[in-house]
């Protein structure tokens, strides 16, 4: 994400605003290559990995030449990190800003974790960057490890915060643990990345759902708003 931090309530206030990001600028034809090539680079990562990717591997893909690549990112270091920045923009434009439209409190931390939910279910063939390269470069320290790390903290931050926001809602106890909330709600998203991808098995969206809204059951204010079923009946079913 653009920001080192993402706050639910100030994202919201400036969306209630009428305000959004300044419109960018007409594409310059360097930039539209760039952009070109990060869209191979991406679609490559999510095959084979972070570590797979290469400017030679790029460079067949996107029918240039190496040194044409290299012009864009100067090393493969580099179109690493460049990768994860821009899959972490998406990430947000697809989960976070919509999320932060919803009420404060559990309405919008609901919202964040069912887009999550239905992008790990469709990410189910492709890979996510996030949990891939976490595999990939957990023991390699490193630029390309500080760049997943710090784009995954500010995730866990925006969430941890969404948390906070339920709990001053009154739709959470105020005894709840935001950390450990968080911890165990990202533990479903793991395991439902682990149960569609790898073993293959059907209905795991609907577990991660069900188990989201028990863990919120088990934390539930004098406030909390009705339960709703769990998102993954109507997510897209991983297969």
């Amino acid at each position: 994400m653009a920001d080192s931090t993402l706050d639910p309530d100030t994202a919201a206030n400036r969306a209630g605003r009428g305000e959004s990001r300044p419109p960018p600028r007409g594409p310059h034809k360097g930039q539209l290559t760039r952009a070109t090539i990060l869209e191979a680079a991406l679609g490559l990562a999510s095959q084979i990995g972070l570590e797979g990717l290469s400017i030679g591997a790029l460079a067949e893909v996107t029918h240039m030449s190496k040194s044409g690549v290299f012009a864009h990112f100067g090393s493969r270091e580099e179109l690493q990190i460049s990768v994860i920045r821009e899959y972490h923009t998406r990430f947000e434009e697809e989960i976070f800003f919509p999320a932060v439209r919803e009420p404060r409190g559990l309405p919008r931390l609901r919202s964040m974790f069912e887009r999550w939910v239905k992008r790990v279910s469709v990410e189910v063939d492709s890979g996510c960057i996030y949990i891939s390269g976490a595999v990939e470069f957990d023991d390699r320290p490193g630029p390309v490890r500080d760049a997943l790390v710090a784009m995954v903290r500010t995730w866990h931050h925006a969430l941890q915060r969404a948390i906070l926001i339920a709990i001053e809602e009154q739709h959470l106890r105020p005894d709840t643990d935001p950390t450990q909330l968080l911890f165990e709600i990202h533990g479903l998203i793991l395991a439902l990345h682990h149960d569609a991808r790898f073993m293959r098995n059907p209905g795991a969206v609907e577990r991660a759902g069900a188990g989201f809204e028990r863990i919120l059951r088990d934390h539930f204010g004098p406030a909390a708003p009705a339960a709703r079923a769990a998102p993954g009946r109507h997510a897209a079913k991983a297969r």
